[in-house]
């Protein structure tokens, strides 16, 4: 039997909980993540005993993004094949984004790439004090397109600039100032935090909150429609199936400089 991706619970507070379990492969997502997940969270979604999710993972990391060999053999496909994958990745974003529930994020260790995604699609971001955020994909030839609507709405423009283009880490408390995380707490405080934040948003009316969250969309204006996930689908879709992308993960995975690296 394949070992689950991911362990889904609700408990009799209405608090659900998905937490990811590919602590070997630091949580990256593959395909079948991917679906699975956006499932679960649409289930939610439609379930009344769901009050608020929590979305937390085991192991050393968050979650490094995306699943590199997975990605290395989308380079080898189509640009539209690469195109309709990089759509479902979009979908599980803005899945998470537009859930009409409370989300929280507990970070128990380093987000990378898509998984910086997942971290600014939650509404409550708690991270413990030794997470490192990174927006890597220029390293790899690639942009962090699916998730930028998303990271730029947490971070800022002016930060997202930096970031995209560095592909520097960043600290739990640089993460903070930014935006992006809420509060920052040591390890063995992070699971309380979040059962005391689950707490309070169980105190508010479940239909205010969803209407709450409707109505930050429409004031900043940052939600990101079909057009805009469409387009963001197809600039990632065409780097993936590039020279310089296929290079990128090909040399990451080998574990040497990518050609555009000085020796």
């Amino acid at each position: 039997m394949t070992a689950p991706l991911f362990v889904e619970e609700i408990d009799g507070h209405g608090v659900a909980r998905l937490t990811l379990t590919r602590a070997e492969l630091h949580n990256a997502f593959n395909d079948v993540l991917i679906t699975e997940l956006t499932a679960a969270l649409q289930g939610f979604k439609d379930d009344d005993r769901v009050r608020v999710v929590v979305l937390a993972a085991q192991g050393r990391s968050f979650s490094a993004g995306a699943d590199l060999n997975w990605m290395k053999a989308m380079a080898g496909f189509s640009e539209q094949e690469n195109r309709e994958d990089a759509l479902r990745l979009a979908r599980l974003m803005q899945t998470l984004n537009d859930l009409p529930k409370p989300t929280i994020a507990l970070v128990q260790g380093s987000a990378y790439g898509g998984g910086v995604g997942l971290v600014a699609c939650c509404d409550v971001v708690i991270a413990v004090e030794e997470a490192k955020f990174c927006l890597s994909e220029v390293k790899l030839g690639l942009i962090p397109a699916v998730i930028s609507p998303y990271v730029i709405a947490a971070i800022g423009e002016a930060a997202a600039r930096r970031y995209f283009l560095t592909a520097e880490p960043f600290s739990a408390w640089e993460a903070q100032r930014l935006g992006l995380v809420h509060e920052v707490v040591e390890p063995s405080s992070l699971e309380q935090r979040g059962r005391q934040m689950a707490s309070a948003l169980l105190a508010g009316g479940p239909k205010a909150q969803a209407a709450a969250k409707d109505l930050v969309f429409a004031v900043t204006a940052s939600d990101a429609d079909g057009g805009l996930i469409e387009e963001t689908a197809t600039r990632i879709a065409a780097l993936r199936a590039s020279a310089e992308g296929r290079e990128g993960i090909t040399a990451f995975l080998e574990k040497r400089k990518p050609s555009w690296q000085e020796d």
